[in-house]
């Protein structure tokens, strides 16, 4: 049991607490003014200890930067490179700076929301970035805190149940059927991989991850099991998103130009690229954004043209259920909560067949009567 005891300062009299921690190591803490402070202190360390919630306070002075190099290395287990690379620049651009030379004792809440304030709405010195780089932020400080609070270095963590940003997700563009053919006419000998963005919804990492030997001309269906990412300077192969392949069909019309895009090829070649994947154009100088401003269409991305394929997909009369397949997701809610704009018509067709119904159960009971 923790022990109260008085003691003689040149401020005069103050109390200290005598206690065992958890691992059975004699310690105290002093400085107590009051008896009553110094009881109600023992009192939280006897009711840790039975919780097993007990923090050393000599642990609560160890400083962010200690856990936060630990905790990146810990990512890559289970992060794909892509992924890590987005933590890693959060940790070293964003928190850090900020909270590296910080113990852990004190941080408090306040000082987190507040440090949040500052990364959204800009301080003086501080640029204001978007509401989700600072969501990624305050995840990857909360996520560091959480792991001290489960190696209780802490007793609680103080990044945990703030009031983050809210974001707004980019409404999606889609592009017609005609202006699909004047994007991939504008791309010159990219003009296979446009189309293949546009009617099949790959992802760009999947379509030029693409291998001769992935595709089957003859039941128009392509695998996709490979996802070549780039991250910086560097391309990452690895699996598709949530590590599942999938089988997309293709429309009969891409077969001959997937056709031409095998020939002289081996199996294992890459179905786009020579000899090399090939990489993100870059957004304003590259040769999919010159495309862009040849054709004359609205301004997209090459992910973009996934949207348009979940709208041409759904215009052709595909469901929920199918277009999830497609494209990738991991269930038809994801897929319809991202394109629930895209199925309107779906709920006017509800309409109509109820009204339908209804007037041919009146016509019936009226030719029975």
């Amino acid at each position: 049991m923790a022990v109260v005891q008085a003691y003689e300062t040149t401020q005069g009299k103050r109390y200290r607490v005598r206690y065992r921690t958890p691992d059975n190591r004699q310690t105290d803490k002093r400085g107590f003014r009051t008896k009553r402070e110094a009881q109600r202190f023992a009192n939280t360390v006897e009711v840790a200890k039975l919780r097993g919630e007990y923090a050393n306070p000599a642990d609560a002075r160890r400083t962010v930067a200690a856990l936060g190099q630990a905790w990146l290395q810990r990512q890559k287990g289970h992060l794909k490179p892509s992924g890590y690379a987005v933590m890693e620049t959060a940790w070293r651009v964003r928190v850090n700076p900020r909270w590296g030379h910080i113990a852990l004792g004190d941080i408090k809440p306040t000082a987190v929301q507040a440090w949040m304030a500052e990364l959204g709405q800009g301080a003086e010195d501080i640029k204001a970035i978007r509401p989700a780089t600072v969501k990624r932020a305050h995840y990857v400080l909360s996520r560091i805190l959480a792991d001290a609070v489960v190696d209780n270095l802490i007793p609680k963590n103080p990044a945990a149940g703030l009031n983050l940003p809210k974001t707004s997700r980019k409404t999606p563009v889609y592009l017609n059927h005609q202006q699909v053919g004047a994007l991939a006419n504008a791309s010159g000998e990219n003009e296979p991989l446009v189309l293949m963005l546009a009617y099949t919804g790959l992802r760009w990492g999947e379509a030029v991850g693409l291998r001769v030997g992935d595709l089957d001309l003859l039941r128009k269906r392509a695998l996709v099991h490979e996802n070549a990412v780039q991250s910086g300077n560097s391309i990452h192969v690895g699996t598709p998103k949530a590590h599942k392949q999938r089988s997309v069909p293709l429309p009969k019309f891409l077969v001959p130009l997937l056709a031409r895009q095998c020939e002289g090829k081996q199996r294992t070649a890459l179905l786009f690229g020579d000899g090399g994947h090939l990489r993100r154009p870059h957004t304003v100088s590259g040769w999919f954004a010159k495309a862009v401003s040849t054709a004359n269409v609205p301004r997209v991305t090459p992910h973009d043209l996934r949207h348009t394929a979940a709208s041409l997909a759904v215009s052709a009369g595909a469901n929920a259920k199918a277009l999830q397949r497609m494209l990738g997701h991991a269930s038809a809610a994801m897929t319809l909560d991202l394109y629930a704009d895209l199925f309107d018509d779906d709920l006017e067709a509800v309409a109509t067949a109820l009204d339908r119904a209804r007037s041919a159960a009146n016509q019936e009971t009226l030719s029975n009567s």
